[in-house]
């Protein structure tokens, strides 16, 4: 059903809608439903840039925002860049990853990369929602976005093919979105062989990184849901702000 509700700030109304109830990824025996518009036409990008600020997550072209009855357990985080706390065992992670090259790159799928994706799924994620992701799957994933999607590779000192001859062995990626105030993590994966690096931490690192370099004051880290320990691991980078209502509020 068609909804004219939520002000985006834009000229162009934008149209939303609102999906069928479906058991809840997160929270046993709930029930989620969506909010949801189409990131198309030249004002993609802004409309993007606009409901991630309003607790909108993007998924390829679509712009989505738990809308369940009666429950407000999925709440949207982004950390302070500016403030942000390096903590001892960040510290760990950083050093053990030293020898990480970063290489940031337009949003565009490779066999290489779906390899390491393959192997994340099926070790971490086997019964979830993606485990049946093909080949083509990944690269709507990947190349379906707005103008400010990225990828960001991260290489580690190894043998590799003769494509990618003396850039190093790929360990992990990040497919990120480019905002007017931070960079939002849309989705990132790992090679399992090389878990014992703390991958998935040093790349919320480097986007906090990544973040100050470029001048933007938040990392956007998508929803926290406070009894689900998938995501436990976001209240780990502080300080951060959770959105309450209408309103970013600070937690340290």
């Amino acid at each position: 059903m068609g909804r004219n509700t939520i002000d985006t700030k834009l000229e162009t109304p934008t149209q939303f809608y609102l999906t069928a109830p479906a058991p809840c990824p997160y929270l046993r025996g709930r029930v989620e439903r969506k909010v949801f518009a189409h990131l198309v036409g030249p004002e993609g990008h802004a409309l993007n840039d606009a409901l991630s600020h309003l607790g909108f997550r993007r998924s390829q072209n679509i712009a989505y925002r738990p809308a369940c009855d009666g429950c407000a357990a999925c709440v949207s985080v982004r950390v302070v860049v500016d403030e942000f706390q390096l903590t001892r065992s960040f510290r760990r992670v950083l050093a053990r990853n030293r020898d990480i090259a970063r290489d940031v790159m337009p949003a565009a799928a490779t066999l290489e990369q779906y390899d390491v994706f393959r192997g994340y799924l099926d070790e971490r994620h086997g019964d979830g929602g993606m485990a049946d992701m093909t080949p083509f799957d990944y690269a709507q994933m990947i190349e379906t976005g707005t103008a400010g999607t990225h990828l960001v590779e991260y290489r580690a000192p190894g043998e590799t093919d003769a494509g990618t001859a003396g850039r190093g062995r790929l360990v992990a990626v990040a497919l990120t979105d480019s905002l007017r105030d931070g960079l939002s993590m849309i989705y990132s994966f790992y090679d399992v062989a090389a878990a014992a690096r703390g991958l998935g931490t040093f790349m919320v690192l480097d986007h906090v990184r990544r973040a100050f370099e470029l001048g933007l004051p938040h990392l956007y880290l998508g929803y926290w849901v406070e009894n689900s320990p998938k995501m436990g691991y976001k209240m780990r980078f502080r300080p951060q702000e959770h959105l309450v209502g209408d309103r970013w509020a600070r937690v340290t």
